[in-house]
């Protein structure tokens, strides 16, 4: 826990933070805001590079043999940092699932809905949620000093029997409302544009069958990033519901957070340096050359 945790998080850092900072850039100076499929990847940009900000204070304090030295206030602002980018990060997906599958299945009729103003109003409609209910995280006192081994924790121990009925229906809503709901709607868009996708006889049929694997890509990642780590946190507190209280379960829910967190990784690969523009643009920003033409510097890339 001490070693491989801190070194998870030390690549994910330094992977996702200049990745996700790069898109952020390119998003405002070179694509600006003219799509509403932007508005929601600038937004899950900024989540990430939110995250990767706080991943510093965890990967000292478990290099420390889990032992918090940053306060108390820093320690409920990072456990409140981390639930809200989790679970605001859930949403910004299903909505990009959604917007996709409306403009891959209804591509007319979803003209007048899907607008960049639309969209704006969906993301602050889904930060306002994200940080309103992980308010309590941050009121609540995360630091539990454990004698027998001098060290002070940062939320990973509680007193069971003080905060129970909290932490369990607290954290088990948040997994039905911010995941399995999410779950549902990202399920049903991404197999409705497969369906489409398929089964088209317009546009170029190898640009088809590379958006169905793109597609199939995107939804994996969803489900194996966030499935076990909700999946297993939702077990915890149905336990802890029945009086059990359960080690090695939250054991492996720490473990599958900190795999899950690669999700930060792989969002600027999946959904923004995919692009063919992005892939343009990336190569502007990194060459420092500001080419006349698209089509000029999308051949440059190709060679």
């Amino acid at each position: 826990m001490t070693k491989f945790l801190p070194s998870v998080y030390t690549v994910v850092f330094i992977v996702s933070l200049p990745l996700n900072i790069m898109a952020i850039i390119i998003f405002l100076v070179k694509m600006k805001i003219r799509k509403p499929a932007v508005v929601y990847m600038l937004n899950l940009a900024v989540a990430d590079v939110l995250f990767a900000s706080t991943l510093p204070f965890k990967i000292i304090y478990h290099f420390s043999g889990n032992n918090w030295i940053f306060g108390s206030g820093i320690c409920s602002f990072v456990a409140e940092t981390f639930y809200c980018n989790m679970y605001c990060s859930i949403l910004l997906i299903t909505a990009i699932s959604v917007d996709r599958f409306l403009g891959v299945v209804f591509p007319i009729q979803s003209l007048s809905w899907r607008t960049v103003r639309r969209s704006w109003m969906v993301c602050i409609l889904i930060w306002v949620i994200s940080i309103a209910t992980t308010v309590p995280l941050f009121t609540t006192e995360q630091p539990k000093h454990i004698a027998e081994l001098n060290i002070t924790t940062c939320h990973d121990v509680v007193d069971v029997n003080k905060k129970e009925l909290f932490y369990v229906f607290y954290f088990s809503t948040f997994c039905f409302v911010f995941f399995f709901i999410p779950l549902i709607f990202t399920t049903i868009a991404y197999i409705g544009i497969i369906h489409t996708l398929r089964f088209s006889t317009f546009g170029n049929a190898l640009k088809r069958r590379q958006a169905v694997f793109l597609s199939v890509i995107v939804f994996c990642i969803f489900v194996m990033c966030f499935g076990p780590t909700n999946v297993i946190f939702l077990s915890n507190y149905l336990y802890l519901l029945n009086g059990i209280v359960n080690e090695y379960l939250y054991f492996a829910y720490i473990l599958c957070v900190c795999i899950g967190s690669i999700s930060c990784c792989l969002d600027p690969l999946i959904y923004y340096y995919v692009s063919p523009e992005c892939q343009i643009y990336l190569y502007q920003l990194l060459s420092g050359k500001d080419t006349t033409s698209l089509s000029r510097t999308k051949a440059l890339l190709e060679k």
